[in-house]
């Protein structure tokens, strides 16, 4: 199945899902509704709805639950990235002006607020304890990968360990969340769910990194925002630590970057990265992943979910932008 099928099969709920969140994010004063769906009219894949929808459908499809889940956990995504382009000083996201530039920093940090808030709301309306704990939990383990994040800025001496947990906490979790409370709220069996579990984990650390190779080998035209933004953030991810563990290139790395940096030193040192192994050594990382996945996947009854999780996991290998 491609994913362009598996979109237009789950069509009508995810256009269930699209009405609301915007109904989720009517506050009634126009300027903070204005720039709280600022990000929403920006599009995006909705890749955390689908994974939860997908992963409702391996137990018992109910979509006013499933919705509450795909409406919340893409709310707390939404939210992060408000957040993130202010931390960030991101003038760009999808191509378009962020938040923070077009309505200033306070307002995107109470714009970010304001969504997790409903975020929040919604996800209170799922009456399953379990669902709350390990969404809590979830939660605070991706505001400490932020701080992780901080604190790892222009840091050359930093282990891939490091930045996998990082890469976990901030980007993978959402995945794995939506794929196992998707699992949860439908009532699928505990074997099901500890599949799907394993199965986002992974996913999520494949998407993640094959976003940082992206981030040197695509055209900002593609990424719709400009090349090498973690690197000219001091933000260290898989192609700039495997391309350090080459000396030449480590030496020349050592020179360019730090919080003192220019626009020049910093295109020298994108091109140093994208021109050392470092883009081949996190690509086949990524398969790692993407392996992983597949072995979970094994582990549900063959049908159309476990072949729509495949092909997701086929686009996230294989995405452009």
């Amino acid at each position: 199945m491609e994913v362009s099928e598996l979109y237009v099969r789950l069509e009508g709920d995810l256009a269930y899902v699209e009405d609301q969140l915007r109904a989720c994010l009517a506050s009634g004063d126009p300027r903070l509704e204005a720039s709280s769906t600022h990000l929403l009219t920006a599009g995006g894949k909705r890749l955390r709805p689908v994974f939860v929808l997908l992963a409702g459908m391996c137990g018992q499809y109910d979509l006013s639950q499933l919705s509450k889940v795909a409406v919340g956990l893409e709310l707390i995504h939404m939210a992060t990235l408000v957040h993130d382009d202010v931390i960030d000083h991101a003038d760009t996201r999808r191509g378009q002006a962020t938040v923070k530039a077009t309505y200033g920093n306070k307002m995107a940090m109470v714009s970010g607020d304001f969504i997790f808030a409903r975020a929040l709301e919604v996800l209170s309306e799922i009456e399953h304890v379990d669902v709350h704990r390990i969404l809590s939990r979830a939660i605070w383990r991706m505001v400490a990968g932020e701080i992780e994040q901080i604190r790892d800025m222009y840091r050359l001496e930093q282990s891939m360990l490091q930045y996998l947990r990082r890469i976990r906490r901030k980007t993978a979790l959402l995945i794995e969340m939506s794929c196992t409370l998707g699992a949860m709220v439908s009532g699928a069996s505990k074997e099901t769910v500890a599949a799907l579990r394993r199965y986002g984990y992974c996913t999520g650390m494949a998407f993640q990194i094959t976003d940082d190779i992206l981030d040197f080998t695509a055209s900002p035209e593609k990424l719709g925002k400009p090349v090498g933004g973690d690197l000219r953030q001091g933000n260290f991810t898989a192609p700039v630590l495997f391309a350090l563990r080459e000396q030449e290139t480590k030496q020349a790395l050592r020179s360019l970057i730090s919080p003192t940096q220019s626009p020049a030193q910093v295109s020298e040192a994108i091109e140093w990265v994208a021109g050392s192994e470092g883009i081949a050594q996190s690509q086949h990382l990524a398969d790692v992943y993407l392996t992983k996945a597949e072995t979970a996947l094994r582990r549900l009854p063959p049908g159309l979910s476990r072949d729509a999780f495949h092909s997701l996991a086929a686009f996230v290998g294989n995405r452009d932008h």
